[in-house]
Formats: structure tokens, sequence, C-alpha cells
């Protein structure tokens, strides 16, 4: 768990330590400035931008019975959060595995990837696709929920 947040961790810090050097040179409006974007790229980098994560034997038995893709994601990774953003809230119509938090889940993208941890690695009707094109994604959403 504590691995997810090192980065957003690191940000937040790096960004308090610049910001507070700008403003003690005199600069409080920079400052704000570079504490507020270090802030959001905390936040963006965070698991708090994702669905809510289940391990990935749930996730693969409610795929099972209702057909919704999983996709299998780590903070911290652009490719993920690409895909994140361009589903807006479609996103919720897929069943999310953050491969940090679960050693199955991180398994089964090993399993799909030759022995990498690759991703976003999801899948669509139990078929592996790494780093697919967001819209395609989008296509294979279930209409429902």
């Amino acid at each position: 768990m504590m691995r997810a947040w090192i980065l957003p961790i690191l940000l937040v810090l790096s960004g308090s330590l610049v910001a507070a050097g700008e403003i003690a040179r005199g600069g409080i409006g920079e400052g704000a400035v570079l504490l507020l974007v270090f802030l959001l790229l905390a936040g963006v980098n965070s698991p708090l931008v994702f669905p809510r994560s289940i391990g990935a034997v749930e996730a693969q038995r409610r795929s099972a019975v209702d057909g919704r893709p999983v996709v299998f994601w780590r903070p911290g990774c652009k490719y993920c959060l690409r895909l994140r953003i361009r589903l807006g809230r479609g996103a919720h119509r897929s069943y999310w595995v953050n491969i940090w938090r679960d050693p199955e889940g991180a398994a089964v993208v090993r399993a799909a990837n030759d022995g990498n941890e690759t991703v976003p690695t999801v899948f669509v009707d139990g078929r592996p696709f790494v780093n697919p094109d967001p819209r395609w994604v989008r296509e294979n959403l279930s209409p429902s929920v």
C-alpha cells in the first residue's frame, strides 16, 4: 500500500520545498503557483484518481458474469493515467486492479506479458491487451451501469 503513495508524497514534499524557497526570495505568488502545480501532480499520480480497485480473482469472476473489461494498473503509470482520463466517467464500467496492492493481479499481468509487469493490461473476454488505445477500450465497455 505504501508503495502506491511514495511518488505523490515525494511530489508534495519537493513542491513544498521549492515553493518555500520561492516564497523566501519574495515570490509569494510564484511560490503559491508552484505548490499548486506540485499538489496537482501528486493528486494525479495518486491512487485517488482511479476507480476503487478490487482483487484480480474477484475482478475476473465478475467480468465472467457481466462481460466488463478488467484493467490492471499501478499508480504513477502515465499510460494508466492516460487510459483513466480518456475513459472519463466510463472508467467505472470496468474493473480496476492495482497490481501494487494485489499480488495475484501482478502475477496475472506477468503471465500475460512474458514476465513483465507492463500496465495497463486490459482483459476483454479473457484475452489480454497491453496498453490498448483508450478509444478501443471505451468501445468495449459494457453499456450498463
